[in-house]
């Protein structure tokens, strides 16, 4: 069981969430407004994600990413930044056509996924340590072994600390090699991904068996989805790992009860005080993960 947990609440993710809840932020504003007032409610750690402006849709555009580092900066909390690097894998192809790419395709190499991370030097980024049937249809997310290697070697040289995605036990197999292989500082921060199709169904027992294929040493986190989400912040903190919520994930409370990002960090934390845990602080998650904070 894990006695001093680090809360990473997830924004606002790219998924078409924008139309399901009036909650979800998509502005840099209400994005870095929604990151502090989590941050006021406890969470140790910030994920970011940004939106196009005028479409809601997920964006790699380095100046939105810009301007919600800086309003989270320079507000009156200061939680770890946590941004993604896992736009520009996305790649939708015409079943009767496979070499066809269909509309909603967003391929880029691996080290042109970590732009923004290159410019503003989060303390931590993600890092998609797999290619994945994305849901039904034909949209895959491509992360192979060459652009992981790559994009990892990039970021330990930034100084930034990657929190390696993992949405099936071949990920976590790919992640250990790299992790073998020296690219990747320790101590390894792992994120168990449960629940997203067609990934790691979210099962108590898979999650147990995950939790043994990782190193000696790691740190990890584990988040589910959907109605499943808030039983999943328990679920990590008895086997000993760290919590994620967040309308990236979820957008309720309860049933029929739409959420916010602060409301769902603060169940959270109610659910590890309940267990008789405690909720790191962001300097305290800095301590635990050997973080080098950034100006």
């Amino acid at each position: 069981m894990n006695r001093k947990v680090i809360v990473t609440c997830a924004l606002t993710g790219a998924g078409d969430t924008t139309g399901k809840s009036e909650h979800v932020p998509v502005t840099p504003e209400q994005i870095a407004d929604n990151a502090v007032a989590a941050a006021r409610a406890g969470a140790s750690v910030v994920h970011i994600h940004v939106r196009d402006i005028e479409t809601g849709r997920g964006s790699r555009d380095v100046a939105l990413y810009r301007e919600v580092v800086r309003l989270v900066r320079e507000s009156d909390v200061d939680p770890v930044i946590n941004l993604t690097a896992g736009m520009g894998g996305d790649l939708v192809l015409d079943p009767g056509q496979p070499t066809k790419q269909l509309p909603g395709t967003d391929l880029v190499s691996g080290l042109e996924r970590l732009a923004h991370v290159e410019e503003l030097r989060p303390e931590i980024c993600t890092i998609d340590c797999g290619s994945l049937n994305f849901g039904e249809g034909s949209q895959v997310y491509i992360s192979t072994p060459d652009m992981l290697r790559e994009g990892a070697e990039r970021i330990r040289d930034l100084g930034v600390k990657p929190e390696m995605e993992i949405f099936d036990t071949g990920n976590l197999w790919f992640a250990n090699i790299m992790v073998e292989e020296g690219l990747i500082a320790p101590p390894p921060l792992y994120q168990l991904c449960m629940g997203i199709p067609y990934g790691a169904p979210a099962n108590a027992g898979l999650l147990q068996a995950m939790v043994n294929m990782l190193p000696e040493g790691a740190q990890w986190t584990s988040f589910a989805i959907g109605r499943d989400q808030l039983p999943w912040v328990a679920q990590s903190v008895l086997l000993g790992g760290h919590v994620r919520v967040g309308l990236e994930d979820n957008l309720y409370l309860s049933k029929g009860v739409k959420a916010t990002n602060a409301q769902l960090t603060e169940r959270a934390i109610q659910i590890i005080h309940d267990l008789g845990s405690s909720v790191a602080t962001p300097d305290e998650a800095r301590e635990i993960l050997q973080l080098e904070k950034k100006a």
